[in-house]
């Protein structure tokens, strides 16, 4: 049978506010006999607080709703994780959503999550929210709401935005300092998340060496391994490539495939950079030259400012930029045959 916090002030001699502040760590008044007194029944009948009982005190439920476009994805898997490292702590659970991309299902789960009393809500989205759901509505000022949406929906604060631009384009000016002029990229596709900074670092890089874009060298797919496979192979038949860059490190990795359907070999055939700094792209063969985005960090810098926003609701919640770097690995070969 569970222990309820009465029994524990009657099992130690005091009240129950004493052992409610105890337990909460504001028990400063209180002896060190005392609080050894209920820390001892606590610790031997292994005592854990009734979160639902404590939020009708407290008004805090310490659940933390998060909602992401798809739970497979390398990158928000990450992303998830890093949440978590922060807020586990702190004694916050987790309750994740899988939106599918869907703009539906991202507002009925904002719905859902405020209806069961979570005390803040993270949204990564691919979308523009309606405006009942904007930042500047009442739902916004009853629910804490952090996005990690690339800046698509405007505000003044709390916007975490990744060097995209810089690192698309510090990994496409590599590859024209190795030699290579005839640079395809795999794109994602308008149904997804909308990385045009990541195709705008390609275009001008080739733009600032004197390469003219040619559309061709262009395939759009989904941002997955099956994507980025199905577009290679129709970017493969460009036969003049000597190099592809790809949108994230999951096409990267459906490229290499297609790649060596056809016979070829990385990267003596062709080199291939991806973008994302996954774990699991320093174990492709050959292992994959990437641009390593902070993906841990996002996310558990949007949990801390989730947490600041619940606790400190008074404070402005700053901004974060963060930076991208380019690892070279073995999948990029220098060109000789400079035309």
């Amino acid at each position: 049978m569970k222990l309820t916090i009465r029994q524990i002030a009657e099992m130690a001699g005091v009240s129950v506010t004493t052992v409610s502040q105890i337990l909460n760590n504001k028990g400063s008044r209180f002896s060190d006999a005392t609080r050894k007194r209920v820390l001892d029944i606590v610790n031997e009948h292994q005592y854990k607080p009734d979160f639902f009982a404590s939020s009708l005190i407290t008004r805090h439920s310490k659940t933390i709703g998060m909602i992401v476009p798809d739970v497979t994805d390398f990158f928000f898997s990450k992303v998830v994780e890093g949440a978590e490292s922060y807020l586990n702590p702190l004694g916050y659970m987790l309750i994740l959503c899988n939106s599918r991309q869907s703009i539906e299902k991202e507002t009925r789960f904002l719905k859902e999550l405020s209806h069961r009393s979570v005390d803040g809500i993270i949204l990564a989205t691919p979308n523009q929210l309606p405006e009942e759901y904007s930042l500047q509505s009442g739902f916004y000022h009853r629910m804490p709401l952090i996005l990690i949406d690339r800046g698509l929906n405007r505000r003044e604060a709390g916007r975490l935005i990744v060097k995209e631009y810089e690192g698309a384009y510090q990994a496409v000016s590599y590859l024209i300092d190795q030699g290579h002029r005839q640079i395809g990229l795999l794109k994602e596709n308008t149904g997804y998340y909308q990385l045009e900074e990541r195709y705008n670092g390609y275009r001008h890089a080739l733009k600032d060496a004197d390469i003219d874009f040619k559309r061709q060298w262009v395939v759009a797919g989904e941002l997955t391994v099956e994507g980025g496979y199905a577009a290679a192979k129709e970017l493969l038949r460009v036969k003049d490539l000597t190099a592809i860059f790809c949108s994230n490190d999951a096409m990267a990795i459906g490229c290499y495939q297609a790649i060596y359907e056809l016979g070829k070999k990385i990267p003596e055939d062709i080199s291939v950079i991806g973008f994302d700094g996954l774990k699991l792209s320093e174990y492709t063969n050959p292992p994959l030259t990437t641009v390593m985005q902070p993906t841990f960090d996002i996310g558990f810098t949007a949990a801390k400012f989730l947490v600041d926003a619940i606790e400190f609701p008074e404070r402005r919640i700053p901004n974060k930029i963060f930076d991208t770097k380019l690892i070279i690995r073995e999948s990029v070969k220098k060109e000789t045959n400079l035309m």
